[in-house]
């Protein structure tokens, strides 16, 4: 399996229940190897497969998750 990192943003991010919602969201989506949110500055980590889930599938699972992000170059 090839792994691609993906960056997104989130301006939604308000407590640490936030961060564990979204990181177990993504880390039990098929494809993600590992998830890595930080609270602080609102940066999402994604490592994944880009065959098996696409950037627009990240955002919708954080979507699900309650929260508004977008794929971010930085």
């Amino acid at each position: 399996m090839t792994t691609t990192k993906t960056i997104l943003r989130s301006d939604e991010l308000s407590c640490p229940t936030c961060v564990d919602n979204i990181e177990s969201n993504l880390n039990n989506t098929e494809g993600v190897s590992a998830a890595k949110v930080h609270f602080n500055t609102g940066r999402i980590e994604v490592e994944h497969d880009p065959e098996t889930v696409s950037d627009e599938k990240l955002v919708k699972v954080i979507a699900q998750s309650g929260y508004e992000a977008r794929v971010s170059q930085f």
